[in-house]
């Protein structure tokens, strides 16, 4: 569900290729008794179009799969192994509500940094606290030391994603955009994030099972991971940043108003966001604990279920991503969303764990929609003020999220594990989807601002 150094000076050659890709998705239409467009890549659009990109771009993109290869790995089991260590339903929640907040409450402050100073130190921060979370799981004995792990993993993620994000907004034409991050969805959740259940399954299932030691030393290797893609980050990143004219000092009040004061349509989608974000903490946590629980999926069919989603993004995430960017992002989402939902639906009503399977490959449509909802996030402001915006949006969403995290977990004690998932459903049906329907396509939006700009309109 992640830099912004080279890419200004390629900017300019951005914006040609933009013309020239666009020209190529002209060419890539054809007749045949009616319309067919061509969502996939050739093999010469593929060399055309990585060829053009930068290369901190491509270093983010390898550290991001290698990233998601580790997490793939140890998701299927890690709520499991928080109540496992003694935590209850409830306990969970709070547990990563608490980190969620933590990390909504520093986004802000990241996005003035790495505005002011570049991406590249704050990305070897989050990465750092990535694998001081992973180390802390593996050496916890007890679930209060999951505080501390839940803490560092969403600092961790939230500063490593934001970094990202800026290299993503920046470094790739409008033209270009949903089709690189799928292709970074493709890698990093399609192919390693296949490899990264089956590695896992095998581990547990080698260690005694679905239980705190068959789990454990999931961490540990994951630490290792994190390791390597430090040092990888360090090495091969730029230290390249697009610092915006008259850079003042972070103010939390200030920057929020200069971010907000032109765009009507970036408060409506602070809320639209926040929801969309929803299932990183209200339902991904508790699927695995309700597959397990409730439906007495094995370890094999947890991974199973993570296997899936990942199948999903190999099958369609670039296809998806290529269509995004001829016909627009809102059209794309609307095919995604209720992919979604059914896959709750199936998950409560699975009357064998096989159909979990199922529930898992429709599952991957949310890390399929996710980078194309982010294009548009990216869209709506200009680059000079990327790094505050992506802030201040992770800032609401993250808190969101703390807040109806907790209340899933008290929902599932409470009320009944399936209305966890029923609950998301609803809220997105009736808030997200209106608001969604409200707001403009976003396609071309920065060239169109860029074009006013330089008429001096």
């Amino acid at each position: 569900m992640s830099l912004r150094e080279r890419c200004l000076l390629e900017a300019i050659s951005n914006l040609r290729c933009g013309d020239c890709f666009a020209q190529t998705a002209r060419n890539d239409t054809r007749s045949s008794g009616g319309t067919f467009v061509k969502t996939t890549l050739s093999f010469s659009n593929w060399i055309s179009f990585l060829g053009r990109q930068a290369r901190d771009w491509k270093v983010t993109v390898m550290r991001t799969s290698f990233d998601r290869l580790a997490y793939q790995m140890v998701f299927p089991y890690l709520s499991i192994y928080i109540l496992a260590l003694g935590a209850s339903a409830t306990q969970l929640g709070f547990v990563i509500s608490f980190g969620m907040m933590l990390a909504g409450l520093l986004a802000p402050f990241t996005g003035w940094y790495i505005d002011r100073i570049g991406p590249k130190k704050i990305y070897l921060l989050g990465i750092g606290m990535l694998g001081v979370s992973y180390l802390t799981y593996g050496l916890a004995r007890d679930w209060t030391i999951t505080f501390i792990a839940m803490i560092a993993y969403w600092v961790g993620f939230s500063v490593s994603n934001h970094s990202c994000a800026t290299v993503c907004g920046n470094c790739l034409a409008n033209s270009d955009r949903a089709t690189g991050m799928m292709i970074c969805e493709t890698f990093g959740a399609g192919l390693l994030g296949m490899a990264g259940p089956i590695l896992g399954a095998a581990l547990v299932a080698l260690f005694g099972g679905v239980n705190e030691a068959g789990i454990r030393p999931l961490f540990f290797l994951a630490f290792l991971f994190s390791l390597g893609t430090f040092v990888f980050v360090s090495v091969q990143l730029s230290n390249q940043h697009w610092k915006p004219a008259n850079a003042a000092s972070p103010h939390l009040l200030r920057d929020l108003h200069q971010v907000l004061k032109d765009g009507r349509n970036l408060k409506r989608w602070l809320i639209i966001a926040s929801i969309g974000g929803l299932p990183l903490g209200m339902v991904f946590p508790f699927s695995q604990v309700f597959a397990h629980e409730i439906k007495g999926a094995n370890e094999f069919f947890l991974a199973a279920m993570v296997t899936c989603a990942a199948l999903s993004s190999i099958l369609f995430a670039i296809p998806l991503g290529r269509l995004a960017d001829k016909i627009g992002r809102k059209k794309i989402l609307f095919a995604t969303i209720p992919l979604f939902w059914l896959s709750n639906l199936i998950l409560i009503w699975s009357p064998h764990p096989i159909f979990l399977l199922v529930a898992g490959a429709l599952q991957g449509f949310f890390y399929i929609g996710g980078p194309i909802a982010g294009a548009m996030e990216r869209e709506l402001v200009p680059a000079e003020q990327m790094g505050r915006w992506l802030g201040i949006a992770r800032l609401i969403k993250m808190l969101t999220n703390a807040c109806f995290t907790a209340l899933a977990g008290i929902v599932w004690d409470k009320v009944g594990p399936q209305f966890v998932f029923l609950t998301f459903v609803a809220i997105d049906l009736i808030v997200r989807v209106p608001l969604l329907l409200a707001m403009p396509e976003t396609l071309r939006l920065r060239t169109e601002r860029a074009a006013l700009v330089e008429s001096g309109d």
